[in-house]
Protein backbone atom coordinates (compact mmCIF):
# COMPACT_ATOMS: atom_id res chain seq x y z
CA UNK A 1 0.00 0.00 0.00
CA UNK A 2 2.52 2.61 1.19
CA UNK A 3 4.44 1.38 -2.60
CA UNK A 4 1.45 2.28 -4.37
CA UNK A 5 1.01 5.69 -2.47
CA UNK A 6 4.70 6.71 -3.51
CA UNK A 7 4.11 5.60 -7.18
CA UNK A 8 0.74 7.41 -7.14
CA UNK A 9 2.79 10.52 -5.39
CA UNK A 10 5.07 10.14 -8.04
CA UNK A 11 3.09 10.10 -11.22
CA UNK A 12 1.18 13.52 -9.87
CA UNK A 13 4.17 15.65 -9.68
CA UNK A 14 5.56 14.16 -12.98
CA UNK A 15 2.16 15.36 -14.26
CA UNK A 16 2.10 19.03 -12.23
CA UNK A 17 5.56 20.02 -13.18
CA UNK A 18 4.41 18.96 -16.85
CA UNK A 19 1.78 20.97 -16.62
CA UNK A 20 3.66 23.98 -14.74
CA UNK A 21 6.34 23.95 -17.52
CA UNK A 22 3.39 24.20 -19.88
CA UNK A 23 2.15 27.35 -18.27
CA UNK A 24 5.92 28.85 -17.80
CA UNK A 25 6.08 28.44 -22.00
CA UNK A 26 2.83 30.67 -22.36
CA UNK A 27 5.37 33.37 -21.05
CA UNK A 28 2.71 34.66 -18.11
CA UNK A 29 -0.39 34.42 -20.15
CA UNK A 30 -3.80 33.71 -18.09
CA UNK A 31 -5.08 30.34 -18.52
CA UNK A 32 -8.81 30.25 -19.69
CA UNK A 33 -11.20 28.79 -17.08
CA UNK A 34 -12.73 25.96 -18.76
CA UNK A 35 -15.49 23.18 -17.73
CA UNK A 36 -13.21 21.48 -16.06
CA UNK A 37 -12.19 24.12 -13.75
CA UNK A 38 -15.73 25.65 -13.45
CA UNK A 39 -16.72 21.79 -12.14
CA UNK A 40 -13.64 21.79 -9.60
CA UNK A 41 -14.44 24.73 -8.48
CA UNK A 42 -17.94 24.19 -7.23
CA UNK A 43 -16.88 20.75 -5.79
CA UNK A 44 -14.28 22.59 -3.92
CA UNK A 45 -16.73 24.83 -2.36
CA UNK A 46 -19.71 22.55 -1.73
CA UNK A 47 -16.78 20.55 -0.03
CA UNK A 48 -15.75 23.50 2.31
CA UNK A 49 -19.39 24.45 2.90
CA UNK A 50 -20.10 20.36 4.24
CA UNK A 51 -16.47 20.88 6.33
CA UNK A 52 -17.99 24.16 7.91
CA UNK A 53 -20.98 22.61 8.59
CA UNK A 54 -19.41 19.52 10.79
CA UNK A 55 -17.45 22.22 12.41
CA UNK A 56 -14.26 21.09 10.52
CA UNK A 57 -11.80 24.29 10.16
CA UNK A 58 -8.25 25.07 9.15
CA UNK A 59 -8.29 22.38 6.35
CA UNK A 60 -7.00 21.78 2.85
CA UNK A 61 -9.34 19.28 1.43
CA UNK A 62 -10.97 22.06 -0.93
CA UNK A 63 -8.06 22.47 -2.26
CA UNK A 64 -7.13 19.35 -2.82
CA UNK A 65 -10.07 18.30 -4.85
CA UNK A 66 -9.74 21.43 -6.51
CA UNK A 67 -6.43 20.15 -7.69
CA UNK A 68 -7.55 16.47 -8.28
CA UNK A 69 -10.07 17.08 -10.43
CA UNK A 70 -8.08 20.51 -12.33
CA UNK A 71 -4.13 19.83 -11.83
CA UNK A 72 -3.72 23.19 -13.04
CA UNK A 73 -6.37 25.14 -11.10
CA UNK A 74 -3.83 27.43 -9.59
CA UNK A 75 -3.48 28.66 -13.10
CA UNK A 76 -6.89 29.17 -13.94
CA UNK A 77 -8.18 30.52 -10.56
CA UNK A 78 -8.28 34.13 -10.80
CA UNK A 79 -5.63 35.99 -8.60
CA UNK A 80 -5.91 38.87 -6.63
CA UNK A 81 -4.55 42.39 -7.96
CA UNK A 82 -1.54 42.26 -5.94
CA UNK A 83 0.29 39.11 -4.60
CA UNK A 84 2.84 38.71 -2.00
CA UNK A 85 4.70 35.45 -0.69
CA UNK A 86 7.01 34.78 2.09
CA UNK A 87 9.48 31.76 1.56
CA UNK A 88 12.68 29.87 2.60
CA UNK A 89 13.72 26.79 4.84
CA UNK A 90 13.13 28.08 8.57
CA UNK A 91 11.35 31.60 10.00
CA UNK A 92 8.19 31.80 7.33
CA UNK A 93 5.75 31.21 9.34
CA UNK A 94 6.47 33.73 11.96
CA UNK A 95 7.75 36.06 9.47
CA UNK A 96 4.17 35.40 7.34
CA UNK A 97 2.28 35.91 10.94
CA UNK A 98 4.20 38.84 11.68
CA UNK A 99 3.68 40.52 8.22
CA UNK A 100 -0.27 39.93 8.18
CA UNK A 101 -0.41 41.12 11.48
CA UNK A 102 1.02 44.26 10.73
CA UNK A 103 -1.08 44.53 7.71
CA UNK A 104 -4.10 44.17 9.51
CA UNK A 105 -2.74 47.02 12.05
CA UNK A 106 -2.45 49.36 9.67
CA UNK A 107 -6.08 48.46 7.84
CA UNK A 108 -5.72 45.82 5.05
CA UNK A 109 -8.01 43.30 3.87
CA UNK A 110 -6.32 40.38 2.41
CA UNK A 111 -6.74 36.98 1.85
CA UNK A 112 -3.91 34.41 3.41
CA UNK A 113 -2.82 30.85 4.17
CA UNK A 114 -2.55 31.54 7.60
CA UNK A 115 -5.05 28.89 8.54
CA UNK A 116 -4.41 25.82 6.35
CA UNK A 117 -0.96 25.01 4.74
CA UNK A 118 1.63 26.87 2.76
CA UNK A 119 1.55 23.95 -0.02
CA UNK A 120 -0.56 24.52 -3.42
CA UNK A 121 -3.86 22.71 -1.79
CA UNK A 122 -3.23 25.11 0.90
CA UNK A 123 -3.12 28.06 -1.60
CA UNK A 124 -5.96 27.10 -3.26
CA UNK A 125 -8.31 26.25 -0.59
CA UNK A 126 -7.55 30.14 0.74
CA UNK A 127 -8.22 31.17 -2.96
CA UNK A 128 -11.43 29.25 -3.16
CA UNK A 129 -13.00 30.67 0.48
CA UNK A 130 -12.26 34.51 -0.55
CA UNK A 131 -13.78 34.33 -4.07
CA UNK A 132 -17.49 34.03 -5.28
CA UNK A 133 -19.44 31.71 -6.31
CA UNK A 134 -17.65 32.10 -9.93
CA UNK A 135 -14.19 32.38 -8.57
CA UNK A 136 -13.51 35.84 -8.55
CA UNK A 137 -11.46 36.91 -5.85
CA UNK A 138 -12.96 39.08 -3.53
CA UNK A 139 -10.02 40.88 -1.93
CA UNK A 140 -7.43 42.64 -3.66
CA UNK A 141 -4.43 41.36 -1.77
CA UNK A 142 -3.25 37.83 -1.03
CA UNK A 143 -0.40 37.22 1.37
CA UNK A 144 0.57 33.79 0.88
CA UNK A 145 3.26 31.51 3.32
CA UNK A 146 4.97 29.39 0.27
CA UNK A 147 6.59 26.29 0.75
CA UNK A 148 9.53 26.26 -1.00
CA UNK A 149 9.70 22.82 -1.77
CA UNK A 150 5.97 23.04 -3.70
CA UNK A 151 7.28 25.73 -5.70
CA UNK A 152 6.56 24.01 -9.13
CA UNK A 153 3.25 23.97 -7.81
CA UNK A 154 3.09 27.45 -6.60
CA UNK A 155 5.21 30.21 -8.29
CA UNK A 156 4.38 29.89 -11.76
CA UNK A 157 0.34 30.39 -11.07
CA UNK A 158 0.69 32.84 -8.74
CA UNK A 159 3.34 35.08 -9.98
CA UNK A 160 4.14 36.69 -7.14
CA UNK A 161 4.54 40.42 -7.46
CA UNK A 162 6.99 40.71 -4.12
CA UNK A 163 8.53 37.66 -2.71
CA UNK A 164 10.57 36.99 0.64
CA UNK A 165 13.48 34.57 1.08
CA UNK A 166 14.42 34.42 4.52
CA UNK A 167 16.69 31.95 4.33
CA UNK A 168 18.01 28.73 2.45
CA UNK A 169 19.52 25.61 4.39
CA UNK A 170 19.05 21.39 4.33
CA UNK A 171 16.20 20.31 5.72
CA UNK A 172 14.52 16.91 6.11
CA UNK A 173 16.53 14.01 4.22
CA UNK A 174 12.99 13.46 3.04
CA UNK A 175 12.20 16.86 1.26
CA UNK A 176 15.85 18.27 1.14
CA UNK A 177 19.12 16.65 2.04
CA UNK A 178 21.27 19.38 0.17
CA UNK A 179 19.89 23.12 -0.52
CA UNK A 180 21.08 23.40 -3.61
CA UNK A 181 18.60 20.92 -4.86
CA UNK A 182 15.89 23.97 -3.59
CA UNK A 183 18.09 26.28 -4.84
CA UNK A 184 17.33 24.76 -8.52
CA UNK A 185 13.77 24.66 -7.76
CA UNK A 186 13.74 27.93 -7.01
CA UNK A 187 15.32 29.52 -9.47
CA UNK A 188 14.15 28.11 -12.37
CA UNK A 189 10.40 28.54 -11.21
CA UNK A 190 10.74 32.50 -9.39
CA UNK A 191 9.06 34.55 -12.16
CA UNK A 192 11.47 37.04 -13.61
CA UNK A 193 9.29 39.80 -12.82
CA UNK A 194 8.90 38.88 -9.01
CA UNK A 195 11.09 41.64 -7.01
CA UNK A 196 13.15 39.61 -4.34
CA UNK A 197 13.61 40.10 -0.28
CA UNK A 198 16.83 38.46 0.21
CA UNK A 199 18.57 37.78 3.24
CA UNK A 200 22.19 39.25 2.52
CA UNK A 201 23.99 37.20 5.18
CA UNK A 202 22.97 34.05 3.14
CA UNK A 203 25.27 34.29 0.71
CA UNK A 204 23.07 30.97 -1.00
CA UNK A 205 19.70 33.05 -0.44
CA UNK A 206 21.13 36.48 -1.78
CA UNK A 207 22.29 34.53 -4.85
CA UNK A 208 18.52 33.55 -6.29
CA UNK A 209 17.79 34.68 -9.22
CA UNK A 210 20.50 37.53 -10.63
CA UNK A 211 18.38 38.87 -12.90
CA UNK A 212 15.27 39.52 -10.96
CA UNK A 213 15.33 43.07 -9.20
CA UNK A 214 16.15 42.44 -4.86
CA UNK A 215 16.73 44.59 -1.59
CA UNK A 216 18.48 43.02 0.74
CA UNK A 217 18.21 42.89 4.95
CA UNK A 218 21.23 42.12 7.43
CA UNK A 219 22.18 41.85 10.78
CA UNK A 220 25.80 44.30 11.09
CA UNK A 221 28.46 42.31 13.21
CA UNK A 222 27.61 42.44 17.06
CA UNK A 223 30.35 42.44 19.52
CA UNK A 224 32.16 38.94 20.18
CA UNK A 225 30.97 37.37 17.02
CA UNK A 226 33.45 34.77 15.63
CA UNK A 227 35.19 34.51 12.19
CA UNK A 228 35.35 30.59 11.98
CA UNK A 229 32.78 27.98 12.31
CA UNK A 230 31.04 26.54 15.12
CA UNK A 231 28.87 23.84 14.09
CA UNK A 232 29.25 20.43 12.23
CA UNK A 233 27.03 21.38 9.53
CA UNK A 234 28.31 24.44 6.88
CA UNK A 235 27.59 24.36 3.53
CA UNK A 236 29.52 27.42 2.38
CA UNK A 237 33.10 27.14 2.50
CA UNK A 238 34.14 28.35 -1.10
CA UNK A 239 33.64 30.83 -3.25
CA UNK A 240 30.73 29.98 -5.80
CA UNK A 241 31.92 32.33 -8.35
CA UNK A 242 36.06 30.87 -8.66
CA UNK A 243 36.27 28.44 -6.05
CA UNK A 244 38.39 30.19 -3.75
CA UNK A 245 38.15 29.63 0.10
CA UNK A 246 36.31 32.49 1.43
CA UNK A 247 37.16 34.13 4.08
CA UNK A 248 34.47 35.12 7.06
CA UNK A 249 34.17 38.84 8.42
CA UNK A 250 32.21 36.74 10.60
CA UNK A 251 30.16 33.18 10.87
CA UNK A 252 27.03 33.86 13.18
CA UNK A 253 25.99 30.40 12.60
CA UNK A 254 26.35 27.41 10.00
CA UNK A 255 27.10 29.39 6.70
CA UNK A 256 24.77 32.78 8.04
CA UNK A 257 28.05 35.53 7.94
CA UNK A 258 29.81 37.78 5.96
CA UNK A 259 32.21 36.50 3.61
CA UNK A 260 34.25 37.61 0.65
CA UNK A 261 36.56 36.09 -1.50
CA UNK A 262 40.21 37.01 -1.90
CA UNK A 263 40.78 35.93 -5.45
CA UNK A 264 37.89 37.60 -7.66
CA UNK A 265 36.19 39.92 -5.24
CA UNK A 266 33.06 38.07 -4.60
CA UNK A 267 31.62 39.51 -1.66
CA UNK A 268 28.46 39.56 0.90
CA UNK A 269 26.05 42.19 -1.09
CA UNK A 270 25.11 45.29 0.90
CA UNK A 271 21.99 45.38 2.44
CA UNK A 272 19.10 48.53 2.64
CA UNK A 273 18.05 46.78 5.88
CA UNK A 274 20.68 46.63 8.09
CA UNK A 275 20.17 45.68 12.29
CA UNK A 276 22.96 48.18 13.66
CA UNK A 277 22.68 47.28 17.63
CA UNK A 278 21.14 44.82 19.67
CA UNK A 279 20.06 46.25 23.53
CA UNK A 280 18.67 43.23 25.33
CA UNK A 281 18.35 44.78 28.54
CA UNK A 282 16.17 47.49 27.19
CA UNK A 283 14.82 44.84 24.55
CA UNK A 284 15.22 46.74 21.73
CA UNK A 285 17.23 46.96 18.58
CA UNK A 286 17.96 49.97 15.97
CA UNK A 287 17.41 49.34 12.48
CA UNK A 288 18.64 51.20 9.36
CA UNK A 289 15.45 51.41 7.06
CA UNK A 290 17.10 52.61 3.62
CA UNK A 291 19.28 54.80 6.10
CA UNK A 292 16.41 56.06 8.37
CA UNK A 293 17.75 54.50 11.69
CA UNK A 294 14.64 53.38 13.52
CA UNK A 295 13.93 51.83 17.05
CA UNK A 296 12.11 49.04 17.44
CA UNK A 297 11.02 46.25 19.66
CA UNK A 298 13.44 43.34 20.53
CA UNK A 299 11.41 40.17 19.70
CA UNK A 300 13.32 37.40 21.99
CA UNK A 301 17.15 36.96 22.94
CA UNK A 302 17.31 34.50 19.90
CA UNK A 303 19.20 36.29 16.79
CA UNK A 304 16.78 33.37 14.43
CA UNK A 305 13.77 35.85 15.99
CA UNK A 306 16.00 38.95 15.23
CA UNK A 307 16.51 37.85 11.60
CA UNK A 308 12.49 37.16 11.07
CA UNK A 309 11.56 40.97 12.55
CA UNK A 310 14.42 42.04 10.37
CA UNK A 311 12.85 40.42 7.05
CA UNK A 312 9.51 41.38 7.90
CA UNK A 313 10.64 45.11 8.44
CA UNK A 314 12.30 45.19 5.18
CA UNK A 315 9.17 43.05 3.12
CA UNK A 316 6.83 45.55 4.44
CA UNK A 317 8.31 48.56 3.39
CA UNK A 318 9.05 46.87 -0.15
CA UNK A 319 5.63 46.52 0.20
CA UNK A 320 4.69 50.33 0.39
CA UNK A 321 4.39 50.99 4.25
CA UNK A 322 6.19 53.78 5.65
CA UNK A 323 9.02 53.29 8.25
CA UNK A 324 7.21 54.58 10.80
CA UNK A 325 3.73 52.79 9.94
CA UNK A 326 6.10 49.49 10.61
CA UNK A 327 7.87 50.38 14.32
CA UNK A 328 4.02 51.41 15.13
CA UNK A 329 3.04 47.86 14.11
CA UNK A 330 5.76 45.89 14.85
CA UNK A 331 5.33 47.82 18.68
CA UNK A 332 2.35 45.59 18.69
CA UNK A 333 3.13 42.43 17.48
CA UNK A 334 5.29 39.92 18.77
CA UNK A 335 6.27 35.82 17.99
CA UNK A 336 3.40 34.03 17.55
CA UNK A 337 3.27 31.58 20.91
CA UNK A 338 2.95 28.39 18.83
CA UNK A 339 7.01 28.82 17.73
CA UNK A 340 7.72 30.40 20.98
CA UNK A 341 6.14 31.30 24.91
CA UNK A 342 7.30 31.60 28.08
CA UNK A 343 5.10 31.22 31.54
CA UNK A 344 6.58 32.07 34.84
CA UNK A 345 5.47 29.58 37.87
CA UNK A 346 6.98 30.25 41.29
CA UNK A 347 10.43 32.62 40.01
CA UNK A 348 11.13 29.46 37.49
CA UNK A 349 10.24 29.90 33.43
CA UNK A 350 8.66 26.79 31.28
CA UNK A 351 9.63 27.95 27.88
CA UNK A 352 8.45 26.26 25.13
CA UNK A 353 10.32 26.64 21.82
CA UNK A 354 10.07 25.03 18.31
CA UNK A 355 12.72 22.95 17.23
CA UNK A 356 11.26 21.07 14.53
CA UNK A 357 12.15 17.80 14.32
CA UNK A 358 14.30 15.79 11.58
CA UNK A 359 15.45 19.73 10.47
CA UNK A 360 19.50 19.81 12.03
CA UNK A 361 19.89 23.34 10.85
CA UNK A 362 16.85 24.73 12.95
CA UNK A 363 17.15 22.05 16.27
CA UNK A 364 21.00 23.03 15.87
CA UNK A 365 19.92 27.07 16.36
CA UNK A 366 16.95 25.65 19.39
CA UNK A 367 20.02 24.27 21.18
CA UNK A 368 22.38 27.18 20.81
CA UNK A 369 19.81 29.24 22.29
CA UNK A 370 19.26 26.82 25.53
CA UNK A 371 22.86 27.20 26.20
CA UNK A 372 22.64 31.24 25.97
CA UNK A 373 19.92 31.61 28.03
CA UNK A 374 20.98 32.67 31.56
CA UNK A 375 20.57 30.50 34.77
CA UNK A 376 20.36 26.88 35.42
CA UNK A 377 18.13 24.43 32.72
CA UNK A 378 16.04 21.94 32.37
CA UNK A 379 15.26 20.60 28.87
CA UNK A 380 12.60 18.26 27.32
CA UNK A 381 13.51 17.13 24.06
CA UNK A 382 10.34 15.78 21.78
CA UNK A 383 11.77 15.48 19.03
CA UNK A 384 10.53 13.02 17.09
CA UNK A 385 8.52 13.15 13.48
CA UNK A 386 4.88 12.85 14.81
CA UNK A 387 3.70 10.70 11.37
CA UNK A 388 6.82 8.50 11.08
CA UNK A 389 6.14 7.57 14.84
CA UNK A 390 2.80 6.44 14.12
CA UNK A 391 2.87 5.17 10.20
CA UNK A 392 6.84 4.16 9.57
CA UNK A 393 10.59 4.61 10.57
CA UNK A 394 11.95 7.63 11.12
CA UNK A 395 15.60 8.31 9.34
CA UNK A 396 17.88 9.20 12.71
CA UNK A 397 20.97 10.29 10.26
CA UNK A 398 20.13 13.72 10.89
CA UNK A 399 21.05 14.31 14.78
CA UNK A 400 24.29 13.31 13.55
CA UNK A 401 24.34 16.55 11.17
CA UNK A 402 22.56 18.39 14.38
CA UNK A 403 24.75 20.43 17.12
CA UNK A 404 23.67 18.02 20.51
CA UNK A 405 27.18 19.51 21.65
CA UNK A 406 25.43 22.95 22.53
CA UNK A 407 23.23 20.85 25.34
CA UNK A 408 26.77 19.90 26.73
CA UNK A 409 27.36 22.84 29.34
CA UNK A 410 27.61 23.19 32.80
CA UNK A 411 24.33 25.26 32.51
CA UNK A 412 22.72 22.43 31.17
CA UNK A 413 21.68 20.46 34.68
CA UNK A 414 19.10 17.56 33.17
CA UNK A 415 18.20 16.32 29.59
CA UNK A 416 15.13 14.13 29.05
CA UNK A 417 14.36 13.05 26.01
CA UNK A 418 11.19 11.16 25.38
CA UNK A 419 9.28 9.14 21.99
CA UNK A 420 9.54 6.35 20.23
CA UNK A 421 13.42 7.61 19.18
CA UNK A 422 14.04 7.79 22.83
CA UNK A 423 17.30 5.45 22.85
CA UNK A 424 18.69 7.33 19.85
CA UNK A 425 18.54 10.66 21.67
CA UNK A 426 20.68 9.10 24.54
CA UNK A 427 22.99 7.61 22.26
CA UNK A 428 24.14 10.85 20.48
CA UNK A 429 23.33 13.02 23.74
CA UNK A 430 26.60 10.47 25.10
CA UNK A 431 28.33 11.24 21.69
CA UNK A 432 28.24 14.94 22.33
CA UNK A 433 30.15 14.30 25.81
CA UNK A 434 27.16 15.04 27.84
CA UNK A 435 27.26 13.00 31.13
CA UNK A 436 25.26 9.99 31.92
CA UNK A 437 23.98 11.20 34.91
CA UNK A 438 22.29 14.77 33.81
CA UNK A 439 19.96 12.67 31.03
CA UNK A 440 16.81 10.40 31.53
CA UNK A 441 14.61 9.23 28.43
CA UNK A 442 11.28 7.67 28.41
CA UNK A 443 9.33 5.80 25.50
CA UNK A 444 6.17 7.53 26.81
CA UNK A 445 5.77 11.24 26.65
CA UNK A 446 3.65 11.49 29.32
CA UNK A 447 6.08 10.79 31.16
CA UNK A 448 8.57 13.48 30.52
CA UNK A 449 6.75 16.03 33.11
CA UNK A 450 7.46 14.07 35.74
CA UNK A 451 10.41 13.41 35.28
CA UNK A 452 11.37 16.91 36.14
CA UNK A 453 14.12 17.48 39.08
CA UNK A 454 13.17 21.10 40.13
CA UNK A 455 16.47 21.41 42.67
CA UNK A 456 18.68 24.20 41.58
CA UNK A 457 17.25 25.01 38.17
CA UNK A 458 15.78 28.76 36.92
CA UNK A 459 14.09 27.36 33.78
CA UNK A 460 12.41 24.37 31.93
CA UNK A 461 12.77 24.29 28.16
CA UNK A 462 10.49 22.09 26.27
CA UNK A 463 11.45 21.75 22.32
CA UNK A 464 9.03 20.46 20.04
CA UNK A 465 8.49 19.62 16.38
CA UNK A 466 5.91 21.56 14.35
CA UNK A 467 2.83 18.72 14.87
CA UNK A 468 4.09 18.42 18.31
CA UNK A 469 2.98 21.63 19.37
CA UNK A 470 -0.24 20.45 21.71
CA UNK A 471 1.66 17.45 23.14
CA UNK A 472 4.30 20.00 24.29
CA UNK A 473 1.70 22.22 25.78
CA UNK A 474 0.00 19.17 27.58
CA UNK A 475 3.37 18.71 28.95
CA UNK A 476 4.39 22.46 29.63
CA UNK A 477 0.74 22.44 31.87
CA UNK A 478 2.29 19.52 33.89
CA UNK A 479 5.61 20.98 34.51
CA UNK A 480 3.77 24.21 35.77
CA UNK A 481 1.91 22.27 38.38
CA UNK A 482 5.41 20.63 39.46
CA UNK A 483 7.06 24.10 39.96
CA UNK A 484 4.19 25.30 41.19
CA UNK A 485 4.11 22.77 44.06
CA UNK A 486 8.18 22.45 44.60
CA UNK A 487 10.02 24.62 46.69
CA UNK A 488 11.75 27.44 46.05
CA UNK A 489 14.69 27.21 43.88
CA UNK A 490 17.77 26.14 45.58
CA UNK A 491 20.11 28.92 46.24
CA UNK A 492 24.09 28.26 45.59
CA UNK A 493 25.98 27.90 48.74
CA UNK A 494 29.34 29.77 49.04
CA UNK A 495 33.04 27.80 49.54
Amino acid sequence: MVRKHAILRGVNDILVRAVCRDLKERSGKTMKRNLRFYFALFFAKGTALVLKLIGRKGTSMPGSWAIILCPDFLGRMPRPRRVIGITGTNGKTTVANLVEDALSHCGYDYVCNRSGTNVATGVASSLIANSTFFGKPKKDLAVFELDERSSPRILPYLKPDLLLCTNLFRDSYKRNAHMEFIVDILNQYIPKDTRLVLNADDLVCAGLCPENQRVYFSIDKQPGERAECHNIVQDVTACPRCGAKLQWEFLRYHHIGRGKCPQCGFASPQAQYRVLSLDPQANRMAVSVKGEELSFPLPSQSVINVYNSLSAIAFLSEFGLTPQQIAQAMEKLSISQTRYSEEEVGGRKVILHLAKGQNPIACSRAFENVRDYPGKKAVILFLDDYFDAAHSVENTAWYYDTDFEFLNDPSVCQIIAAGARHWDVYLRLLLAGVPEEKIAHFASVEDAAGAVEPGPIDDVFILYDVYTITLAQRTGEKVERLLAAAPEKEEPHEN
